[in-house]
C-alpha cells in the first residue's frame, strides 16, 4: 500500500470539476487533460509522470502505455466496463484497476426497462411515422408486459434491479446466474432457472452479463433457436453477447419477434446487421448516459483513488481484494511482516519454488487476510523478480505453477495476540519462519525452523545456522570485529541444547562475501547467508 505523499493523478477523459475536487479536497495533485486519451502517442509520452490514471471510454490502456507508466499505480475507469484497459497487462506491472459497478447502475437498468417498453409498443416506430403526418393507429400492435415471463440472464448489480423493476410490472421473473445463491433469488422474489429453461420459458430476455470468454455469443445461432416463438430481446450490457448476424436471420423467421440493442460488437456502430430491421430499437450506448450517472460515477472514481493513493484503501479493484479506509491501518504493519518474512524466505530459497503456504494464527485470522497473502507471496518472489509487487504476484505465481495455501486457525497462539506463518516449499526442502506484530506496530520474527527466536527486521541482516556448541559466538564476534562489521543487535534460539542452533543478526552495513567465508568456515557453522531488507 502506498506511503503518505502527494501523489499525481491524470485524468486523460471528461470529468466533471466536482470530481476534481474531490482529487485536490484530498491532497491529491490532479492534471485535467481530457482529450489526451483519444491520442495514444502523447498518453504515452505523458503518462510516466503519474501515479494514477482516471479515464472514461475513451482512452486506451494497451500494454504500450502501461509499459512508459513507471509510476503508475492505480487506474480507475469511471463506469463499470474495463474492455478499454488491458487487466491482464496492468496486473503484471503490479497497477490496481478499478471501476464503479454501482454508479451507474440506477440509470442502465432503467434504460433496459425503458427499451423494454419501447420493443412492447414499438414506441420509436409510431413515433417516426406520426410525426411523417402518416396516422398508422392499427398498424402498430403492441403487447402488455404485465404477466409476461421476464428472463434476466445475469442477476448483479444491474440485473437485480432490473429483476425488482420487473416483478414492479406484475411480470413473472426468472433469472439465470451461476452465481445467484438459492437465499439471494428467494430475496430478490425471481426465480432461479438453468439457461435452457430461460431459453424455453422467457418472453423477454435482458441480458446483464459481462462479456467473458464464456459469456461470448451466450445468445448464439443454436440459443435463439432453443427460445420461445416470438421471443422479445434486449441487451444494454455488452456487444457480443449476442451473435448479431444470427439475431437478424431469427428477426427475419419470426422466431425473435423483436430486439432492443444500445451495445453492438463494433462501436460506433455505423454499420449492424440488426440496422433497418422494423422490429428493432437501437441507441448508441446510452445506458449510462444520464447527468446522474456521469456525476455519480466520476466522483466515485475519484473517491476510490484517492483513498487508495493517500490511504491504501482498495474498494472495486478488478484485480486486487477490496481494503476499507478502516482496515488499511490496521493490515499496514501486518502487509509489512508477511512481505518481510516472505522475502527473508525467498532470500534463503535457491531451488524453484513449488509452494507457498501462509498460517494465520489469532486476531489477524480475522483480518483482511488475502492481501497479507498477497504480501507473503510478494515477499517470496522478490528476490527473483524485483519488480513484482502485491497486485501482480498472485498471478505471477499461478503462472509459474506455484500453489498458494490460506490457512486460519483464530483459536490463537499460545505465546501472541497475532502471529503470521509462512512456509515456503522448494524442489530441494521447505522452510519456514513466523511472525507478529506488537504493540508498538514493528514486525518482528519470532521463529525460524520452529526455533523460538526474538528479532526485529533491520535493513542487512546475518542468518547463521549452526550446533550450539561452545565457542561459535566468540569466533563468530571475533570473524565480524576484525572485519569492521558492527553488530546492530543480536538474536539467538536453539532446539535444544547441543543441537542446532540459529543466530540472526542485525549489522550497520553489507557484509562482504569474504568475510561470509570467513563465518561459514567457523566449525559450529552449518551455513551463513546475509539477507536485506
Amino acid at each position: 500500500m502506498p506511503a503518505q505523499s502527494q501523489k499525481r493523478v491524470l485524468v486523460s477523459d471528461a470529468l466533471s470539476e466536482a470530481a476534481l475536487r474531490v482529487f485536490r479536497e484530498r491532497g491529491v495533485a490532479v492534471d485535467f487533460r481530457p482529450d489526451l486519451g483519444k491520442d495514444r502517442d502523447a498518453l504515452i509520452r505523458e503518462i510516466g509522470a503519474y501515479d494514477g490514471l482516471a479515464i472514461r471510454s475513451a482512452t486506451k490502456v494497451t500494454p504500450k502505455v502501461l509499459a512508459a507508466a513507471e509510476r503508475l499505480a492505480v487506474i480507475g475507469r469511471a463506469g463499470i466496463g474495463v474492455d478499454n484497459v488491458d487487466v491482464a497487462a496492468a496486473t503484471a506491472r503490479g497497477v490496481i484497476v478499478m471501476n464503479t459497478p454501482h454508479g451507474n447502475a440506477i440509470t442502465t437498468a432503467e434504460h433496459a426497462v425503458a427499451m423494454m417498453f419501447a420493443l412492447a409498443r414499438q414506441i420509436p416506430q409510431a413515433d417516426a411515422s406520426t410525426q411523417a403526418g402518416r396516422w398508422e393507429k392499427n398498424r402498430f400492435l403492441g403487447v402488455e408486459l404485465t404477466a409476461k415471463t421476464l428472463g434476466v440472464v445475469g442477476c448483479g448489480n444491474i440485473g437485480a434491479i432490473v429483476a425488482d423493476r420487473g416483478i414492479g410490472l406484475r411480470m413473472k421473473v426468472i433469472a439465470y446466474d451461476p452465481f445467484l445463491s438459492a437465499e439471494r433469488a428467494v430475496a430478490l422474489g425471481v426465480e432461479k432457472v438453468e439457461l435452457e429453461q430461460l431459453l424455453a420459458r422467457a418472453d423477454v430476455i435482458t441480458l446483464h452479463v459481462p462479456l467473458t470468454d464464456k459469456t461470448r455469443n451466450i445468445l448464439s445461432a443454436e440459443a435463439l433457436a432453443r427460445t420461445k416463438p416470438g421471443v422479445r430481446i434486449v441487451n444494454c450490457a455488452r456487444g457480443g453477447l449476442v451473435d448479431e448476424a444470427a439475431l437478424r436471420a431469427a428477426l427475419d423467421s419470426g422466431q425473435v419477434a423483436g430486439a432492443a440493442f444500445d451495445v453492438f460488437v463494433t462501436e460506433p456502430a455505423l454499420d449492424n446487421p440488426l440496422f433497418g430491421h422494423p422490429n428493432v430499437v437501437c441507441t448508441p450506448h446510452l445506458g449510462a448516459s444520464t447527468a446522474e450517472a456521469q456525476e455519480n460515477v466520476a466522483l466515485q472514481v475519484a473517491e476510490q483513488m484517492s483513498a487508495y493513493l493517500v490511504d491504501g484503501a482498495i474498494s472495486n479493484a478488478i484485480n486486487f481484494p477490496a481494503i476499507s479506509a478502516d482496515e488499511a491501518p490496521r493490515l499496514r504493519p501486518f502487509v509489512e511482516l508477511s512481505e518481510k518474512l516472505g522475502s527473508f524466505l525467498g532470500q534463503l530459497t535457491e531451488a524453484p519454488v513449488t509452494g507457498i503456504r501462509v498460517t494465520y494464527e489469532g486476531a489477524v485470522a480475522e483480518m483482511n487476510t488475502r492481501a497479507l497473502t498477497a504480501a507473503a507471496v510478494t515477499g517470496v518472489l522478490r528476490p527473483f523478480l524485483p519488480d513484482v509487487n502485491m497486485v501482480s504476484a498472485p498471478a505471477i505465481a499461478r503462472e509459474h505453477g506455484i500453489v498458494i495455501d490460506e490457512i486460519k486457525r483464530e483459536g490463537g497462539h499460545s505465546t501472541f495476540e497475532s502471529v503470521v506463518r509462512i512456509t515456503v516449499d522448494a524442489q530441494d526442502m521447505p522452510r519456514d519462519a513466523a511472525g507478529t506484530v506488537f504493540h508498538d506496530g514493528k514486525p518482528r520474527v519470532v521463529e525460524i525452523r520452529s526455533i523460538a527466536v526474538d528479532a526485529a527486521f533491520a535493513p542487512h541482516m546475518l542468518y547463521v545456522r549452526n550446533h550450539d556448541k561452545a565457542g561459535f559466538i566468540g569466533r563468530f564476534g571475533s570473524v565480524l570485529g576484525e572485519a569492521g562489521v558492527n553488530v546492530a543487535t543480536f538474536a539467538l534460539g536453539r532446539e535444544r541444547e547441543g543441537g542446532n542452533a540459529i543466530a540472526f543478526v542485525a549489522v550497520d552495513g553489507p557484509v562482504p562475501e569474504a568475510v561470509l567465508a570467513d563465518i561459514a568456515a567457523i566449525p559450529q557453522v552449518k551455513r551463513v547467508r546475509a539477507v536485506r531488507f
